[in-house]
């Protein structure tokens, strides 16, 4: 194969050809296109962003305006560092920043979100690994970079042959959950943002990673172009540029939407800042126990939240910071957004849209480059100010919508239909007088994971197993993975028809709810 004079160029499958069907000269921006017309793409609008978008109409985020703004912001980015003077030997020494690059990796970051978001992804996750011993498990980053490499399909190649750059754009967290690299970035001290296990099992390996094992050898060629400019962990800039930019994004929509429907209430919002600014100086004096166990307390929550920011990014955190942020959110989202409740009215809108332009705009301009960051930050990151304003709107979003105990009702019947599903599916899989008659999509899956799987096998440790998997526990997990594969790819609503189908709870033969 020849390999294209520009390594960051460089695809899997064609050399530097274009595929039919190509309209851009840029092949990033081919990615760009790719990536847009994927039905991974599409079905991003009905996939959960907090909140299922099924009975929420047009006021709420979905993972595909979700990621439409994730890639505005990223593409801001980039244009103003590549045009200041300050950095522009930097990113080329880095290893580039280039717009396409960075808009391609933003739209595809999120196309592995399962059904229900982050709720689907910790379900699966447990089912993968409980339920077929895939020592993976399931993470959706993971899983948006299996899709673009494995199991969607354009032309003659596997996945969309994305060029090396973008598929390391994609790339938030550049290892695997236990093995790659070595020695593996959990142990790293302090290790990376999002390296350590979850608190209380360390055998689960990293919380976030970028790649399953699968599709580790794809991981190495694409980060190929970057060897000797950044460790084998360390985000490329386009990356991290993606990363910042997906921050900024939650940050500011999450509390935009909760605003519209009125569940971000501003009596609520201002006891707990204005108790934390009154207190501040006596709370800090308590004992960490103290706090942890007066919670519901007001003002306890924000001074949780200095804690552990202080605890795990000490590399920036900063109580004067800290306290200018608390301030800076008070002043714009209690005594600002959330001043008079949203009615739909077109003053009402236009104090939204203020307020998230305002917002964009100061922490875009706040984005610096570092040619020696921290191990928990990219190369690409938010001044000290700003970086504490993003955890405190954040803090209001976690502690004011996703503490609530109704969206917890919800989401754990969302759950539980998760878990019938994965096991209705396999139930259905297993049956040898219904082979003829299963899904073809979930065939091809199965065939898919059998070959992945048979060429790991003679490296048990790469597998993250201990010993050779037989030949029937191997059947078992490449089955496993490809249902994990098959429900991943669903919208929220598809799963829940699925689901009645499933369970006889459907009248309803035929139905566009879902493609079998």
């Amino acid at each position: 194969m020849d390999v294209p004079e520009d390594q960051r160029a460089r695809r899997l499958f064609g050399g530097g050809a274009m595929a039919p069907g190509n309209l851009a000269a840029s092949p990033f921006r081919v990615d760009r296109d790719r990536i847009v017309s994927s039905p991974h793409f599409a079905r991003l609008g009905g996939v959960t962003q907090v909140i299922s978008p099924g009975g929420s109409g047009l006021l709420v985020h979905n993972r595909l305006t979700h990621s439409l703004k994730v890639a505005q912001v990223a593409r801001a980015i980039t244009e103003r560092l590549t045009a200041d003077p300050r950095y522009r030997d930097l990113l080329g020494k880095l290893g580039g920043c280039d717009a396409d690059v960075v808009e391609a990796a933003a739209l595809a970051h999120d196309l592995g979100h399962p059904p229900f978001g982050h709720l689907g992804e910790r379900i699966l996750d447990t089912v993968a690994r409980q339920r077929f011993s895939l020592p993976d498990g399931f993470e959706g980053n993971a899983q948006s970079y299996r899709i673009v490499t494995s199991t969607e399909i354009r032309g003659e190649t596997i996945g969309l042959d994305l060029t090396a750059a973008v598929r390391a754009a994609m790339l938030k967290y550049p290892w695997t959950r236990h093995t790659y690299p070595q020695p593996h970035v959990r142990f790293l001290d302090p290790p990376p943002r999002g390296a350590s296990p979850p608190p209380g099992d360390p055998t689960r390996g990293s919380a976030k990673f970028g790649a399953y094992v699968t599709e580790l050898n794809d991981l190495r060629q694409a980060r190929e172009p970057f060897r000797g400019r950044l460790a084998d962990w360390q985000q490329t800039v386009e990356a991290s540029v993606m990363d910042t930019a997906d921050d900024i994004a939650y940050a500011i929509h999450d509390v935009e939407d909760f605003h519209r429907v009125g569940v971000l209430q501003q009596g609520s919002v201002a006891t707990e800042l204005m108790a934390w600014q009154r207190d501040a100086d006596e709370l800090r004096a308590l004992p960490d126990a103290t706090v942890d166990a007066t919670a519901r307390r007001p003002g306890r929550s924000v001074e949780q939240l200095r804690r552990t920011l202080r605890r795990k990014d000490s590399w920036i955190a900063c109580d004067d910071a800290f306290r200018a942020a608390v301030e800076h959110v008070r002043l714009e989202l209690v005594d600002g957004l959330l001043a008079a409740p949203f009615d739909g009215s077109i003053e009402a809108e236009q104090g939204v849209a203020r307020f998230s332009a305002r917002w964009t705009r100061r922490l875009i301009d706040a984005i610096e480059v570092r040619p020696d960051p921290p191990v928990r930050s990219g190369h690409v990151l938010l001044g000290q100010a700003q970086w504490h304003e993003v955890q405190v709107l954040k803090f209001v979003h976690h502690r004011f919508v996703l503490a609530r105990p109704d969206l917890a009702l919800h989401q754990r019947g969302q759950a539980r239909s998760i878990e019938l599903l994965v096991e209705a599916l396999h139930d259905w899989l297993v049956d040898p007088e219904e082979t003829a008659r299963l899904p073809r999509r979930i065939h091809d899956l199965v065939e898919l994971s059998e070959a992945e799987m048979a060429g790991l096998v003679d490296d048990p440790a790469t597998l993250g197993l201990i010993t050779r998997p037989t030949r029937a526990e191997l059947t078992a997990m490449a089955r496993g993975r490809a249902i994990i594969d098959f429900v991943a790819s669903l919208t929220d609503g598809q799963a829940v028809a699925l689901l009645d189908a499933l369970s006889g709870r459907s009248r309803q033969l035929w139905t566009d709810s879902f493609v079998l």
